[in-house]
């Protein structure tokens, strides 16, 4: 069986807060590890949950990339564009951009093609800026 991860889910994972929804979700990621069940996490989802952890719980970039980062890799956990969102949670950490900005430049620089964008942020990402 798989199942579709909500950002709720994964935010309970990585917080511990509350305590009681945090063991449930330990207790869905230990079975995705064990192979009882498949997790499937939208890039949309990732999204929330970087953003909530930003926002939120005002976690630095580098915090947010490193637990996120593990999601991602874990096993029993499938992550649509897998490659795409580490390398746009690498570029989040090295540049100090949104994972948003990152995860478009990343997909941007995949099919050599422009942002267009007002954003100067894009410069430093590698990517062709279009502002006008």
């Amino acid at each position: 069986m798989t199942a579709w991860l909500d950002a709720n889910v994964i935010l309970r994972f990585l917080t511990g807060d509350p305590a009681d929804l945090a063991a449930k979700a330990r207790r869905v990621i230990r079975r995705a590890s064990d192979d009882e069940v498949g997790l499937r996490v939208a890039t949309v989802v990732i999204a929330e949950v970087v953003w909530v952890l930003g926002s939120y719980y005002q976690a630095p970039h580098d915090l947010i990339a490193d637990q996120v980062r593990g999601l991602v890799l874990a096993d029993g956990i499938d992550v649509e564009n897998r490659e795409a969102v580490l390398d746009a949670l690498r570029m989040m950490q090295d540049a100090n951009v949104s994972f948003v900005d990152a995860y478009l430049a990343t997909l941007a620089r995949a099919g050599a093609e422009p942002v267009v964008t007002f954003d100067a942020a894009f410069k430093r990402l590698g990517v062709e800026v279009i502002s006008n």
